[in-house]
């Protein structure tokens, strides 16, 4: 994976402004996997970019953790699958949740991405979220890294440097 932007987030705004930024960059085919222990933003960054990229402040965005995939739709039709495979023991299961179907037609969000294929990394921003230690404002790092040439191109320079 080919480093392609980091920076700290101060706090839970600070994460939702920076999905929001993202969201116009994404399209149809695209996959995010978000990393990170548990607490460190995922699902606050999954649901600011869910409201940002269909357009819908206040969008109601359950966390998928028991359901796996939540579903929906951007105004322009792309179907998004939001899915949290922290509860599966490996990439066998994936199967059937179906998102292998949906992976070249729509857009997966996907936290807890270590428990997905091996070959779905090769297209994959992959989003890492840490915990600054001693933080009392809690803040975390962000790390966005892609192997994909596409998503160097589209992302390089767009968040500043490095």
């Amino acid at each position: 994976m080919v480093e392609i932007y980091r920076t700290i987030l101060s706090g839970e705004a600070a994460t939702e402004r920076f999905a929001a930024s993202l969201a116009p960059l994404i399209k149809s085919g695209d996959l995010l996997a978000l990393s990170g222990d548990l607490g460190t933003g995922k699902t606050t960054f999954a649901r600011a970019f869910l409201r940002a990229f269909c357009r819908v402040s206040d969008l109601e965005v359950p966390s998928p953790t028991f359901t796996l995939v939540q579903t929906y739709s951007a105004e322009e039709g792309t179907v998004i699958y939001h899915s949290d495979l922290y509860r599966l023991k490996g990439p066998d299961e994936i199967e059937d949740l179906g998102l292998d179907d949906e992976r070249e037609t729509a857009v997966l969000l996907v936290e807890w991405p270590d428990r997905m294929p091996v070959d779905w990394w090769k297209n994959a921003l992959k989003i890492s979220f840490n915990h600054v230690r001693g933080d009392a404002d809690a803040s975390r790092t962000l790390e966005i890294s892609a192997d994909n040439v596409d998503w160097q191109k589209r992302l390089v320079g767009r968040f500043g440097p490095r």
